[in-house]
């Protein structure tokens, strides 16, 4: 009888051992689903004013941040961002007007900037920069009319700007040919006019679209090789599957790392911290864990061969002077 009791015991004990065993690794799984990648961590504040608004292109390993709007004045300072060593270095002053809204992209080691407004006029003047001279020098004028709120982005060895508002929403494309400085029209996007879009490049493709027009959010979504457009699925995807989502963003930054591209923060109704990630090998975009900074508009970006930083924008009449490193590889962590 002590015998059978024993064994009794022994086969509760059991049962309640693997009962716990099997609960205990149901919660650890359930926490390791609840994991998500995409790192936000702070990086060394701006040394210059807060803004947004602001150009931003990079040569090498060192980023640059022009122009902009404090919120008081509009800026025409040139800084460089030092992303081995974390810290930043006042350059060469822009010697255009002072403006915000324009647009940046660097080709063969040198950057450009162009359009724009200065608080009274769109602009259509377009300037390079020579990190190796700090100098700036004035290009010929970007063909299409004055703006701002455009997109800029380079392929190969030729810069485009397009899109953006003169008085109204615009939908045109001109490249730019660095060896000749002259502006040719590029035809064929057959999307939507649009100002505050967002653009990244991925192995010389750019990937165009967000954005407003008539005072609504565009969903339409391009690539563009440098001869031509091919439409993506649209931002609003709702097909009979589980991968349904819907992307509403104007004033977003974008940048591409390791050939993916990323969108965050912008007015998706109000000012949001969302962020996605976009993957061209199949045309599919998911959702990320929020940017870790404040909600804002307007910010600007850097991308380095392994990291990629987003910095500065506003929260209505607050503007910051922040700056964020992405790490997509890392598991989300708000306490770093």
């Amino acid at each position: 009888m002590r015998k059978t009791n024993f064994i009794q015991k022994s086969k509760i004990l059991f049962l309640a051992t693997l009962i716990m065993s099997l609960f205990f690794a149901s919660c650890t799984s359930d926490d390791d689903d609840d994991d998500e990648y995409g790192n936000w961590v702070e990086s060394s504040t701006f040394d210059g004013n807060s803004r947004a608004n602001s150009v931003s292109f990079t040569i090498g390993t060192k980023g640059y941040l022009v122009t902009g709007y404090d919120g008081d004045d509009y800026l025409a300072d040139t800084w460089e961002y030092n992303s081995d060593g974390d810290y930043w270095v006042q350059k060469a002053s822009f010697p255009g007007v002072a403006r915000s809204s324009a647009v940046g992209f660097s080709i063969n080691g040198k950057g450009y900037l162009g359009t724009g407004y200065d608080g009274d006029n769109e602009l259509n003047d377009f300037w390079e920069y020579d990190p190796t001279t700090d100098s700036w020098e004035q290009k010929a004028d970007f063909g299409g009319t004055a703006r701002y709120g455009a997109i800029g982005f380079s392929i190969g060895n030729d810069g485009y700007i397009g899109t953006g508002y003169d008085g109204s929403e615009q939908k045109d494309f001109w490249k730019y040919d660095v060896a000749t400085n002259t502006w040719e029209q590029s035809v064929g996007f057959g999307g939507e006019k649009r100002q505050n879009a967002s653009v990244f490049t991925i192995d010389d493709v750019a990937y165009i679209g967000l954005g407003i027009h008539n005072g609504g959010y565009e969903e339409d979504f391009y690539s563009f090789n440098g001869s031509s457009w091919t439409r993506l699925t649209d931002l609003d995807d709702d097909d009979d599957d589980d991968d349904d989502f819907e992307i509403q963003l104007s004033s977003g930054v974008a940048f591409s790392l390791n050939g993916m591209g990323y969108v965050t923060t912008g007015i998706a109704g109000s000012i949001t911290t969302e962020s996605w990630s976009y993957d061209p090998s199949t045309d599919t975009w998911d959702e990320l864990p929020a940017f870790e900074g404040s909600a804002r508009q307007n910010a600007s970006a850097f991308t380095f061969t392994d990291k990629a930083f987003v910095l500065m924008g506003r929260s209505g009449s607050y503007y910051f002077d922040d700056v964020w490193e992405f790490r997509p590889d890392e598991l989300e962590n708000e306490d770093d």
